[in-house]
């Protein structure tokens, strides 16, 4: 009988075999139809390992897989490894291949990281704040196929405060002076502000959890866990009006007011958790297993709080409301404080080494005490554009610690950038090292990078991504947050000061061997012209290459003005404008870098009149001058900022303009009123709320030529 009943298994066709992981299949003809009825999923028996194999049957794929998760990651390892086809934040390259490559011997993958973790808070507005379903159904499905098993989702946490906050006493006004807008929720959660940017209308505060619940919905089906916002004590600094509880002032972040911290181990504090915590159960299911906060992240004031007996009460309030949760704390600066982790209970802990393209925070604190963490890398910061990233580093000091004395509390890997949209190397390196047990040469890897990016090997693009691993994805070691900065997405100056505050515009790489892989790069162009990615890509290497000319550009600019030079002034000026409206040409051939495109996004989430107007203003608000209405506090203006087509022109252009006509005037013995960028850039925010007509668009092997013809000129 059991020979007989193998038998008749044997003769099922396998395409009936196929029902074990139907959310994937359900992937798969979303994101490659062509190759839906080519696949046939089977379970593999795992002992808690994520793991799945690969191999051909007859004229079908088989993968078969211990979980969901796995199938997901195998799919994308055909495409990517057989196919040479891939998904990514910066375009996709998923056209038909017929026939499908065959797998003759069978591949077995197996992950030695437990956890592979994705998001920042700060992703949720640099890159997420106006995404619609369709926006999430591809970042979910980029985040299944990439391995992500955990995932922080606070899309819909004002839903959860609005109700917690009504049962405190707390009238329909004063929650709404305590939420912020749209493009602001990271900085509110982990109690930096409140109230900038908002109010939130209702209908967004529903709307945004509805969607939490279908990201949710979709997140489990894929074998994601989500990593819901928990209570560490963050209250509306109006709180201590209302309660004699005991409430520690937070005083300023910034020129914003924080919220207030409710001391934990208190009574007052375990009630308003109690509330919280049952919200979110109503909002979003008791299945939760994670919460993330961070007490006192980027400051704070901890005096009068015993942070060992905080840390204790706010892990047992947690367990309360979900018992066996684990709390997700950000290895940030000082970050989680010992004596905090002192008062924890380990065995729900998991702390993210979140710099660790910098910092070895996990080797000097001895394993975080020994506690659950992984190591990520946040190599992105505000979604500032430029070409960056430690490759080799990522891949070495991944494969150090699991080597060495701290590899048995290493449960993982993660990406945890600011934003997303940028350098797509990094993000899919990453997440792969959660899969790979070997030490990875990045240098061989990337060649089976460029090929699935683009679609197929050539030598002119193989030879450029060898020249960009010596420069722009260089590993030298020092400390730099994110990619070096654009001098004309500076506030105008005649320093050396960066866009950002904690940026930097200084490149430690050879820009004459980046520019030389950049030129390699374009020679690919005329068989790559019907290639997405490839265009994607190309605009961005070239884009780099003007930022970089226009350093050198500034810095005859300067002289010249230094040495009185009226003339050569005036010519080397105009070559420095020429250069950020070529950057603009550049950039508005393609719809993926247009500001009309993120200002549509931002607009078509809106279901209101209200709506729309509050999602515009945030939006360009963040990527200009982000917050502050108080000139001495002005810290964070282009922390956020973009290169855009349409931007260039209309914003860092015209006061560029501004300022070298005032300098111009200077040097004729016609001193002027210097130009106010501080009240000018919250001008023209409110001035440029609305889409406006595209400009004709030049074809982008136009203004390649133009670029590969382009001199200096500054001598």
């Amino acid at each position: 009988m059991r020979k007989f009943s193998c038998l008749l298994l044997f003769l099922v066709p396998l395409n009936l075999l196929a029902q074990q992981f139907k959310p994937v299949q359900e992937l798969l003809k979303r994101r490659t139809p062509w190759l839906a009825d080519q696949v046939v999923f089977k379970r593999l028996k795992s002992d808690q390992k994520d793991l799945f194999e690969l191999q051909s049957s007859g004229n079908k794929l088989v993968i078969s897989a211990s979980g969901p998760n796995a199938a997901a990651v195998g799919l994308n390892w055909y495409l990517k490894y057989y196919c040479n086809r891939s998904m990514s934040h910066m375009g996709d390259n998923l056209a038909p291949v017929s026939p499908i490559p065959v797998v003759k011997e069978k591949v077995r993958v197996e992950a030695p990281a437990r956890y592979r973790y994705a998001l920042n808070y700060c992703t949720y507005n640099y890159t997420m704040s106006f995404y619609d379903w369709k926006d999430w159904e591809h970042e979910l499905d980029w985040m299944a196929l990439n391995g992500v098993n955990l995932m922080l989702t606070v899309n819909g946490m004002e839903a959860v405060w609005q109700n917690t906050l009504k049962q405190i006493g707390y009238s329909d006004q004063e929650v709404n002076d305590f939420l912020v807008g749209p493009a602001y929720t990271a900085w509110w959660l982990m109690g930096n502000i409140q109230s900038w940017g908002g109010p939130m209308p209702q209908s967004q505060i529903d709307g945004r959890k509805a969607l939490q619940q279908k990201m949710m919905a979709r997140m489990k089906e894929l074998g994601i866990e989500p990593v819901l916002q928990g209570f560490y004590g963050m209250v509306p600094g109006s709180l201590k009006e209302k309660s004699k509880a005991q409430i520690i002032d937070q005083k300023t972040w910034g020129a914003f007011k924080r919220p207030d911290i409710l001391v934990p181990d208190r009574p007052e504090f375990s009630r308003i958790a109690g509330i919280y915590y049952k919200e979110l159960q109503k909002a979003y299911g008791k299945n939760i297993r994670f919460f993330a906060g961070d007490p006192f992240h980027e400051g704070g004031i901890t005096e009068g709080i015993d942070l060992k007996a905080a840390g204790k009460s706010i892990q047992t309030e947690m367990q309360k409301g979900f018992p066996g949760a684990t709390w997700v704390l950000q290895g940030w600066q000082d970050n989680p404080k010992q004596q905090m982790l002192d008062g924890l209970d380990k065995s729900h802990v998991l702390v993210q080494e979140l710099f660790g393209e910098f910092t070895n925070n996990w080797e000097k604190r001895k394993g975080y005490d020994s506690t659950p963490f992984i190591w990520g890398v946040v190599n992105n910061f505000g979604e500032r554009p430029g070409l960056y990233g430690k490759l080799q580093r990522f891949a070495d000091e991944v494969d150090r610690i699991r080597t060495g004395p701290y590899k048995d509390v290493l449960k993982g890997v993660g990406i945890m950038p600011e934003g997303l949209n940028n350098n797509p190397p990094v993000y899919d390196l990453m997440l792969e090292l959660g899969w790979r047990k070997d030490h990875v040469d990045v240098k061989e890897w990337l060649s089976g990078y460029a090929k699935y990016r683009y679609g197929s090997s050539n030598s002119h693009i193989d030879l450029a991504w060898q020249g960009f691993l010596e420069t722009i994805y260089q590993s030298i070691p020092g400390y730099q947050e994110g990619a070096s900065e654009s001098v004309f997405c500076i506030r105008p100056a005649l320093d050396s000061k960066p866009a950002s505050r904690w940026g930097t515009r200084v490149r430690t790489y050879d820009l004459a061997k980046f520019k030389a892989a950049a030129m390699e790069f374009a020679k690919a162009a005329p068989e790559f012209k019907n290639s997405d990615t490839y265009q994607i890509d190309l605009i961005n290497v070239l884009r780099q290459v003007l930022a970089n000319d226009g350093e050198e550009v500034f810095e005859a600019m300067v002289k010249a003005y230094n040495e009185k030079n009226t003339e050569q002034f005036s010519k080397v000026s105009a070559r420095f404008l020429d250069l950020i409206r070529l950057t603009d040409d550049l950039l508005s051939a393609h719809p993926y870098y247009r500001l009309n495109t993120y200002k549509t996004q931002a607009l078509s989430l809106g279901k209101t009149a209200e709506e729309k107007k509050l999602n515009i203003k945030n939006a360009m608000m963040l990527i200009t001058y982000w917050g502050e209405n108080i000139p001495a506090e002005d810290n964070l203006h282009e922390y956020a900022y973009k290169e855009w087509g349409g931007l260039m022109k209309d914003y860092y252009l015209v006061r560029w303009e501004m300022y070298l006509s005032h300098l111009q005037s200077t040097l004729q013995g016609k001193p002027t009123q210097a130009p106010d960028f501080f009240w000018w850039e919250r001008a023209w925010v409110e001035q440029n709320m609305e889409l406006k007509k595209d400009s004709p668009v030049k074809p982008l092997d136009q203004v390649t030529a133009e670029i590969l013809k382009w001199k200096t000129g500054v001598q």
